[in-house]
């Protein structure tokens, strides 16, 4: 199983014969590169890139990337996605294109995909205040508002109006957020910047479940700039972020809950300055193994009636969407039934 490589080093990345050669530059003196022992990493074993410090790369280097199917997710200093280097679509479909299009210019159409979203996607938060409800946690007052709002999503007339509902409920959510917690409160969902722990990893982890999803669309024919929930917009892939919605509960919630009351992750994995609050180079390393291994996880599957791992999971769910708009199939989102 090819696999995900996170460089949070400044380095050089460049070919070598048939593999690839990054040498991690020194804090202090990038020059000092020469001196410092090269990673060498065979291509066969790699699927996609994260990278959070500076690369240095050239053109021959993407063109052998793009050669063999490798993604390159770049994020900024403060932790930022800023884009995404793909390789060239090989699964183009002009009946998929036009099935999409078609699909988001109907109203009713585009309302019955956005409102399966935000269905999922609330299911998926209740099951996760369920689990702790069951283990002495007080979650029955919240799981109660929580229903009457997701009550209404079949109500929604608009996507503003349905985003207005998933906010409620997530609003709700994140206040469970503190009775789940040991040692960090959630406080308000703060983002760009996020102002302390628990929304720095929330941020942090929702933007990788944004790449994991936009993986999973290029390995079909979907095309990403097309959604339902979100508003189609330039320099964003939006249908990530649709589907997204469905597996940030599943996958980045829990992992957050199990680093913070394991004491994976403590205060001093952060770094608080300039009223902002970030994941410092330890820390990041141990939330994204933590990610890569709930990812990697397996559940056995109800209808295909064998294992599969939770980031083949995302890719399914791509498949089931392709099916809906080509009429072959209803969508229904993933729900957790564990």
């Amino acid at each position: 199983m090819k696999k995900t490589f996170y460089l949070f080093n400044s380095g050089i990345l460049e070919r070598k014969d048939n593999t690839l050669k990054f040498t991690p530059c020194t804090v202090d003196d990038e020059v000092a590169a020469a001196n410092v022992q090269p990673r060498y990493l065979p291509v066969e074993d790699i699927s996609e890139f994260y990278v959070f410090g500076s690369l240095q790369a050239n053109s021959a280097l993407f063109n052998f990337l793009g050669q063999k199917d490798i993604v390159v997710h770049f994020f900024d200093y403060y932790e930022n996605y800023t884009g995404s280097f793909m390789p060239r679509d090989c699964l183009l479909s002009g009946k998929m294109l036009l099935a999409q299009t078609s699909n988001y210019q109907n109203l009713k159409k585009r309302m019955i995909i956005a409102r399966k979203f935000i269905e999922g996607a609330a299911y998926n938060m209740l099951k996760n205040l369920q689990y702790y409800n069951r283990r002495g946690k007080d979650m029955d007052g919240l799981m109660e508002l929580m229903r009457n709002f997701a009550d209404q999503i079949s109500e929604a007339k608009t996507t503003e109006e349905l985003m207005g509902v998933e906010g409620q409920i997530r609003q709700l959510y994140y206040e469970a957020f503190n009775l789940i917690i040991n040692d960090f409160e959630m406080g308000n969902r703060t983002k760009q910047p996020p102002q302390n722990e628990v929304n720095a990893l929330i941020s942090f982890g929702n933007m990788v479940c944004y790449t994991v999803c936009l993986r999973a669309i290029h390995q079909t024919q979907l095309n990403p700039t097309i959604s339902y929930l979100h508003k189609p917009g330039e320099r964003r892939y939006s249908l990530a972020l649709d589907i997204a919605e469905v597996f940030k509960p599943i996958i980045i919630d829990r992992v957050i809950f199990k680093v913070l009351n394991r004491k994976e992750i403590q205060e001093k994995h952060f770094d608080k300055k300039m009223n902002k609050c970030l994941l410092n180079s330890i820390g990041k390393r141990i939330f994204v193994k933590a990610i890569e291994e709930r990812l990697n996880e397996t559940i056995k599957h109800r209808s295909l009636k064998r294992s599969v791992s939770y980031r083949h999971l995302v890719k399914l769910e791509c498949y089931k969407l392709v099916k809906h708009l080509l009429a072959i199939e209803e969508y229904k989102p993933f729900k957790m039934y564990w």
